[in-house]
């Protein structure tokens, strides 16, 4: 896959797991989509996310597993990606991290 084309399938991912989450989520905690990383072949993205508070992040994941069914037939009904990819969510430790740097200095 083109790196042109692989940068645009994760923006148009981005934004869609944002407005899915934002649509699917309870206000218990917030749950930010911080950055896709979409594989070589375009079969395969890597949703990246952040929760406030942290604790609830396990609590995220587990619900965002479930849903990923759900999420997909999102990708089908509101784009036009041919093919898509297999989608798996991962908290995202170094956004975690670059927070608390940034904290402590």
């Amino acid at each position: 896959m083109r790196e042109i084309k692989k940068e645009i399938l994760a923006e148009i991912l981005h934004r869609l797991a944002a407005e899915f989450v934002r649509d699917n989520t309870t206000p218990a905690s917030l749950l930010t989509i911080t950055r896709v990383e979409v594989s070589q072949t375009g079969k395969e993205a890597k949703i990246f996310f952040t929760t406030l508070p942290e604790d609830q992040e396990d609590t995220a994941l587990k619900f965002l597993e479930r849903k990923i069914p759900e999420f997909k037939l999102y990708i089908r009904n509101e784009s036009r990606i041919n093919i898509v990819p297999h989608v798996t969510f991962k908290i995202d430790y170094g956004e975690r991290n670059r927070q608390r740097l940034d904290m402590l200095s």
